[in-house]
C-alpha cells in the first residue's frame, strides 16, 4: 500500500518553524520567570536571612537573661536592622510578646506579629523534635510574601518577662519583590506578544525572500522541460547554494541541449542510412525481377549489390544495439587478464585483405609479452574500430602505423593515420555518435558513423585513459592506455 504523502510549502515550513521557535523561547522564558526565578529567590531569601539570623543570636546570646542590659539590647537590634535594611528584628518572649524591636518597626504590627511567631515557634519545635540539628534556629516560609527566622536566646525571661524564655524573631518581607515580578511578568506578556507578531513578520518576509529564486529556477526548469533550451538559470543570488544550482541546471541545460539536438541527428541519419540501402535493395530486387533475372552476369552483380547494401544494413543494426546496451549497463563487463600484444596482433591480420586487394600497409611496432586486464570482447571492438576509421581517413599513401609499448602511465596503444587531421573546433566531437568529418574520404571499409562513440563508451566502461593527438595537414594519432598485468 502506497504512503499517502503530504507537501508543504517551503514558505510554510519557514514561516512554521519560525513561530515554533518564538514560541518555545518564551515558554522557556516563562517557566524560568514564573517558577525558577521564584524558587530561586525564595531560596536566596531564606539564606540571606538564616546568615542574618545567626550572626544576631550570637550577638544577642550572651545579653540574655542578665537585667539591666536593655539599652545594649536595643542597641544591638537597632544595630542589626541598620546592617540588614529588608529585615525586621524582634526579641519575644515565649508567650509572644515583643520585648524589644527595632526603631523602624511598626508599633501597630508589633502586636500582631503573635501568630506568625506562634507558628515559627511551632517548626522550631518540630525541628527539635525530629531531631534535626538546629543549634540556632530555624528559617520558616510562613506564606507566599513572609519568611521568618527563630532562634531561642534564653530559657531563662527577663525580669519583666512570663518566665517562658525568650527568642530572636527575624521577619523578611519579599512583598516587594513580588511585586516586582508581578510587574516583570506584565511586560513579558507585552513582550511575549510582540516578539509572536515579530516572528510571523520575519519568517514571512525571509520565507518568501528565500523562496524567490527557488521560483525563478522551478519556473525555468518548467520551460527547459517544455523543450525550451534557451532558459538561463543563472542570476544574481545571495546564496552560495542557489549559485551552484544555477550553474548546476545551466551544465544540465546545455547537456541535455546537445542529447536533444544529438537524438535528432542520430534520427536523421538512421533515416537516411536506413533508407538508403532499402531503396537500392528494392531497387535491385526490381531489376532483376524485370531485366536482369534471364543474365546470370547481371544477376550475379545485382544480387550482390543487395549482400552487399544488406550487410551494411545489419552492421549498422548490430552497431547501434552494441552502443545501446554498452551505454544502458545491460552489457556488464567480463574482465580477464590476456596477452595484449598477441590480441593487437590477432586483430590486425583481419585487415591483411587490404594489402593484397587495395595496397594499404599496416606498420606494427608492437612490444612483446604485454598483459592487461580487460573485457577481452569489447577490446575487440575498440581496436577493429580504431584502425577501420584510420583505413578510412589516411592519405594518399594508404599508410597506418599501430604500435603498443610499455610507458610509466601503462601500456599505450597508439594508431596513427596519415590524412588531412582533425581541425582543433572538431577534437572535441570526433567521439559523438554520426560524427562525420568535414573531409571527404572513399574507403574499402564503410563505417556507420558509431564506430568512435563505440570506443569512447567501452573506454569509459573500462575507466581507462584515451584520446587523440591530430595537426591539420598531418594526420591523427588515437591512443589507449592499458593497465599493465
Amino acid at each position: 500500500m502506497t504512503k499517502k504523502k503530504h507537501f508543504h510549502s517551503i514558505n510554510f515550513i519557514l514561516w512554521l518553524s519560525f513561530f515554533v521557535f518564538a514560541f518555545f523561547i518564551i515558554l522557556f522564558t516563562w517557566v524560568f520567570q514564573v517558577a525558577f526565578l521564584r524558587l530561586l529567590f525564595g531560596t536566596e531569601a531564606e539564606n540571606e536571612l538564616v546568615g542574618v539570623g545567626t550572626g544576631a543570636y550570637f550577638r544577642l546570646k550572651d545579653e540574655m537573661p542578665v537585667a539591666g542590659n536593655e539599652s545594649r539590647i536595643s542597641r544591638i537590634v537597632g544595630e542589626l536592622r541598620a546592617e540588614n535594611g529588608a529585615v525586621s528584628v524582634y526579641i519575644v518572649s515565649g508567650s509572644g510578646s515583643v520585648l524589644f524591636a527595632d526603631e523602624s518597626s511598626d508599633p501597630a504590627s508589633d502586636g500582631n506579629i503573635a501568630a506568625d511567631f506562634e507558628e515559627a515557634l511551632l517548626a522550631l519545635d518540630d525541628a527539635r523534635r525530629g531531631e534535626q540539628d538546629a543549634p540556632v534556629g530555624v528559617c520558616v516560609r510562613l506564606n507566599e510574601n513572609v519568611v521568618a527566622y527563630i532562634a531561642q536566646l534564653s530559657y531563662d525571661a527577663f525580669s519583666f518577662g512570663d518566665g517562658e524564655g525568650t527568642y530572636l524573631y527575624l521577619s523578611y518581607s519579599t512583598e516587594i519583590a513580588m511585586h516586582a515580578m508581578a510587574t516583570m511578568r506584565v511586560q513579558l506578556i507585552l513582550i511575549s506578544v510582540l516578539v509572536m507578531f515579530l516572528a510571523l513578520g520575519i519568517s514571512a518576509f525571509l520565507s518568501m525572500r528565500f523562496t524567490k529564486p527557488i521560483t525563478r529556477l522551478t519556473a525555468a526548469a518548467k520551460r527547459m522541460a517544455a523543450g525550451d533550451f534557451t532558459v538561463n538559470f543563472t542570476g544574481e543570488y545571495s546564496y552560495t547554494e542557489m549559485d551552484a544550482l544555477a550553474e548546476t541546471l545551466d551544465y544540465a541545460k546545455e547537456e541535455i541541449g546537445k542529447s536533444d539536438a544529438l537524438q535528432k541527428e542520430v534520427l536523421a541519419n538512421v533515416t537516411h542510412d536506413l533508407k538508403t540501402p532499402l531503396t537500392m535493395i528494392k531497387a535491385y530486387a526490381s531489376m532483376i525481377q524485370e531485366i536482369s533475372g534471364g543474365d546470370p552476369d547481371k544477376r550475379a552483380k545485382h544480387t550482390q549489390v543487395i549482400i552487399d547494401e544488406s550487410d551494411r544494413l545489419t552492421s549498422l543494426v548490430n552497431d547501434i544495439l552494441n552502443l545501446s546496451k554498452i551505454r544502458s549497463g545491460m552489457d556488464t563487463l567480463k574482465l580477464t587478464s590476456f596477452n595484449l600484444s598477441e590480441f593487437v596482433h590477432t586483430v590486425l591480420e583481419r585487415f591483411g585483405y587490404l594489402a593484397e586487394t587495395q595496397g594499404y600497409t599496416i606498420e606494427r611496432d608492437i612490444e612483446d609479452e604485454l598483459y592487461t586486464e580487460a573485457d577481452i570482447e569489447k577490446i575487440e571492438q575498440v581496436v577493429y574500430n580504431l584502425v577501420g576509421n584510420a583505413v578510412n581517413y589516411t592519405g594518399e599513401d594508404k599508410r597506418i602505423r599501430v604500435g603498443l609499448r610499455r610507458t610509466e602511465k601503462g601500456l599505450r596503444l597508439t594508431v596513427t593515420d596519415t590524412g588531412k587531421g582533425i581541425p582543433p573546433e572538431e577534437v572535441e566531437t570526433i567521439w559523438d555518435r554520426y560524427y562525420r568529418s568535414s573531409e571527404t574520404h572513399k574507403r574499402p571499409i564503410k563505417g556507420t558513423g558509431l564506430g568512435l562513440s563505440i570506443v569512447k563508451t567501452i573506454l569509459l566502461k573500462h575507466r581507462f585513459d584515451f584520446g587523440i593527438e591530430s595537426e591539420v595537414g598531418k594526420g591523427s594519432t588515437f591512443y589507449v592506455l592499458f593497465p599493465e598485468k
